[in-house]
Order: C-alpha cells, then sequence, then structure tokens
C-alpha cells in the first residue's frame, strides 16, 4: 500500500494507465482505498520512484536552466 497526497495518487495512476502493471485492481476496477492511498505492486515500487521523479522533474521550473540557454 502507498500513501501519498491526492496529485501523486493521480501521477501514479496516470502511469499505471501506460503500463497496466502497477496498481492491483481486483474485477477490473482499480482499488481505491481513498484519496491518499493506493494498494500497488511491491515490485514496482522502484519504479514508480523513478517514474515520479522523472515527471516531477520535467514540470520544475529552474532558473538556471533560463541561464544556460542565454549564455
Amino acid at each position: 500500500m502507498v500513501e501519498c497526497d491526492p496529485s501523486i495518487r493521480a501521477l501514479i495512476v496516470k502511469i499505471d494507465t501506460d503500463r497496466h502493471d502497477i496498481v492491483i485492481q481486483i474485477n477490473s476496477f482499480i482499488q481505491e482505498l481513498d484519496d491518499t492511498h493506493l494498494l500497488i505492486d511491491g515490485s514496482k515500487v522502484d519504479f514508480i520512484k523513478a517514474e515520479l521523479n522523472r515527471i516531477l522533474a520535467e514540470n520544475t521550473y529552474n532558473p538556471l536552466d533560463e541561464e544556460e540557454e542565454v549564455a
């Protein structure tokens, strides 16, 4: 079981819609416990962490990136 804020939970569900092997499903429905918990395949934890880091890095503003483009 993963506990996270609702925005991260939504990202995990989005990642799962592409792969269909992360969130454990029962009767074709995602096992939704509440807004902050998901039941996931434990062997996918490292992959989920890496994907979340990649997605969050893409969507993070870094003023140093602008400085590099100007130089």
